[in-house]
Order: C-alpha cells, then structure tokens, then sequence
C-alpha cells in the first residue's frame, strides 16, 4: 500500500467543527450499540468467557477489522462540539501507516520505552499504575501518588482526579477546575520526587 500524506491537526480540528450535529446521548444510547450489533453479527464475533484475551488469530482478525469498520462508519464525537467527524478508510489506514512504533515517555534513569507490540510478542508491555482518573481525596493525594512512585515494577504514572481543590468542588470550566488540574501536576511531580523517579512519566 503507497502510503499517502496524513491530515493535518488543522483539517482534523476543522472536521470537528463541521461534521455532522449528533446528541451525545443519541451517539452513545443509539448508534453505539446498534453499530456494534451489526459488525459483532457480521464479522460472526461471540465472547468466550473461558477466554479473556482473544488467542484465535482468525478472530483478532475479525476483531480487528469490525474496529475499523466501526471508526469508519461512525467516525469520531466531540462532545464540545456535537459533531462528528468523519474519516475514510484511505485515511485511516495512512494514519496507522505513518504511526510511530516507538516512543520515549519521561526522561534520564527513569525514561522507559513504549514500542508497538504485536500479536504473541515475548516483550513484557509497560506498567502503568495510579488511580487513572479517578477521585481521590485532596487530603491524601501526594501520598497516594508517591505510593505509586515507589513500586519498582510500575514504569509510569496514570494520575487521578483531585476531587476538590482546597475543600472547594473543581466545577468544569471554571477557575477551580483549572487550579485543581494544576495543583494535580505539581502534586504527582513532587511526589514522584519523593520516591526518587522524578524523571517518570505521568
């Protein structure tokens, strides 16, 4: 396949503005679920559930293109916007084509290395650990964070949300919201500090 220039953050950004209106609750409750009906139908997918992790190689084929079906036929909701921007099967597949298979995350002794894996690759993946996004506490934040830090198995942080910002609700698109999210980025670096991997990726 010749691969072909890939679309810029501009066009990107210019289809989110432009693409066409949805609900989100429609995008979500309606065409969600019906897409997925039809592709689990048509590519015959079927949950084993003595098997967690799909093995067959036919059927991570199959799993694989009924994901890439789905983009294409729903493309991409922005919840900001209410659009939806589409994308066509060329341009997605340039886009995986050109895609960096292999990327350094934090810096110095504690940078690790994230490279693309594949199918019954012997490579352990990378181990992120934290609350990934979810509420924690004002009060113990730095500590739970730090406790993260200082297990030598996990390779980079996934912070989560700090539910208050001294004691006030970080209310969305208001100025607590912006200090909360900043005061969590201080947070997770000083902790990482205090476990002696300031370099480590978050």
């Amino acid at each position: 396949m010749s691969v072909k220039e890939r679309i810029s953050c501009l066009e990107t950004w210019d289809r989110h503005l432009s693409g066409p209106r949805m609900d989100e609750k429609e995008w979500d409750e309606k065409l969600t679920g019906s897409t997925a009906t039809k592709l689990k139908e048509k590519y015959k997918i079927k949950f084993d559930r003595s098997k967690i992790i799909p093995t067959d190689n036919d059927l991570c084929d199959r799993l694989y293109q009924a994901g890439f079906d789905m983009l294409v036929e729903m493309g991409v909701y922005n919840i900001n916007t209410h659009r939806v921007a589409k994308y066509t099967p060329e341009e997605i597949q340039t886009a995986i084509a050109v895609a960096p298979s292999e990327l350094t995350l934090g810096e110095g002794r504690d940078s690790r290395q994230l490279k693309a894996r594949k199918f019954d690759d012997p490579r352990p993946p990378l181990n992120q650990g934290g609350p990934t996004g979810s509420p924690v506490s004002e009060d113990i934040f730095t500590a739970t964070m730090e406790a993260y830090a200082r297990e030598s198995t996990v390779d980079t942080i996934v912070d989560g949300v700090m539910n208050t910002f001294n004691g006030k609700d970080p209310v969305p698109r208001q100025p607590y919201e912006y200090c909360a999210s900043r005061m969590e980025a201080q947070q997770v670096r000083l902790a990482m500090q205090r476990a002696g991997r300031p370099g480590m990726a978050f």
